[in-house]
């Protein structure tokens, strides 16, 4: 999939509106807690002010449903994209109208303004044809950066491509060339490591990638509706009855084209998933009927370890276990040890698997950590992302 990107049009002198995705995590006092999704679009913020290009960011924050929350503007993100860039970058209160309008129009090249969040208006998810042309008056060019958002045909993902011509930022290229490496020509054996809490969010990926892959590996909360369809009881494990039938499709037809599907051999069980919980480790086939899902245990660990040892290629989406409890994170923990210490492809699943390899410190040592983790299924079930299918042919 080849895309013209920022290098492939003159910016100079420009104004360029870029999409970004600074949909940053926030303590209660507004404070940045992972600046990960700003650093991401340093390079293609860098390269506009280099080039001078007069830069208009923009991008969502939260979830305010199309009502303005003083929780989720985005002054703090200006303040800390000012820091990382060693530049003033001007914070709007709004997001189109005469007043951005006027703040544009005083802009020098290499100058930086930031628009308030997207999602405090309406039309932003309605992707409204009125909102995408107000939003595209504001510039000359569109770059779209925000992969992790572009499985959504918002107004400023979709809309505003029908107004300028649009081209990737270089992260959003860097996402499309590994993401499709994986699909196209992975080094062999290839593994998938799939996890979370929900097994349906999976079964897109499983159904398109199970032609691709050598070997899938399960953990998490998905693991409870495999095992479910293998016989075993799962105690009081989160299952969807309504994707049984699809999981014991899809392990048939793994099973019809010699990919491996491992399941875990042993796990950790709670009553409940909460810090001061008592937990112990039994095997699979031995959950307690009172007790759920936890985390993968020791012996599945050996024996993935193991196995992604052999591979050349591994892809992975969704931790092992309630990775965001102290007790439950060993087996994230373990995994994510493992291949950061390959020499293979190690590509990460956006969302909470990226924050895990983040919050341990390894996410330099993976060949990429994406920063989509809808985006990132979407984009291996072999659909095309909105965001991504308006950006211009090269």
């Amino acid at each position: 999939m080849q895309k013209k990107t920022v290098r492939d049009v003159d910016v100079g002198g420009k104004r360029v509106l870029v999409r970004v995705d600074f949909n940053v995590p926030m303590d209660q006092s507004g404070k940045i807690e992972d600046d990960s999704r700003i650093r991401a679009c340093l390079p293609t913020i860098t390269y506009l002010v280099d080039h001078s290009a007069r830069v208009i960011i923009c991008s969502h924050l939260g979830r305010p449903h199309g009502r303005v929350d003083d929780r989720l503007r985005m002054g703090p993100v200006a303040r800390r994209l000012s820091e990382l860039l060693k530049k003033p970058v001007e914070s709007l209160q709004k997001v189109t109208g005469s007043v951005v309008e006027q703040a544009v129009s005083g802009m020098k090249d290499g100058d930086v303004i930031l628009l308030e969040n997207l999602r405090f208006c309406p039309g932003e998810e309605e992707n409204n044809p009125g909102f995408a042309r107000d939003l595209s008056r504001l510039a000359d060019i569109f770059v779209n950066d925000a992969f992790g958002a572009s499985h959504r045909a918002h107004a400023s993902t979709v809309g505003v491509a029908g107004y300028l011509p649009c081209v990737a930022g270089l992260l959003m290229e860097k996402e499309i060339e590994q993401l499709s490496k994986l699909l196209e020509d992975p080094a062999r054996p290839f593994a998938i490591i799939l996890g979370g809490a929900k097994v349906g969010e999976k079964m897109g990926i499983l159904e398109y990638i199970i032609p691709k892959v050598d070997l899938v590996l399960i953990g998490g909360g998905v693991a409870a509706t495999f095992l479910k369809s293998r016989g075993h009881n799962v105690g009081v494990s989160a299952v969807e009855p309504d994707k049984m039938e699809l999981v014991e499709t899809i392990q048939q037809k793994a099973g019809s084209r010699g990919v491996r599907v491992l399941l875990p051999e042993d796990v950790v069980v709670a009553e409940k998933l909460e810090p001061d919980a008592a937990f112990l480790v039994v095997s699979a086939d031995r959950i307690p009927a009172d007790k759920r899902i936890a985390d993968i245990g020791p012996l599945t660990v050996a024996l993935y370890t193991k196995e992604l040892k052999q591979c050349r290629t591994v892809a992975w989406n969704g931790p092992m276990g309630a990775f965001e409890i102290p007790q439950f994170s060993d087996g994230t923990k373990s995994l994510a040890a493992v291949l950061a210490g390959l020499s293979a492809t190690t590509v990460i699943g956006g969302g909470s698997t990226a924050e895990a390899v983040t919050q341990l410190g390894l996410a330099g040592k993976m060949t990429h950590v994406s920063t989509g983790g809808g985006a990132f299924l979407q984009f291996l079930s072999g659909k095309t992302l909105p965001g991504v299918a308006v950006l211009a042919d090269m």
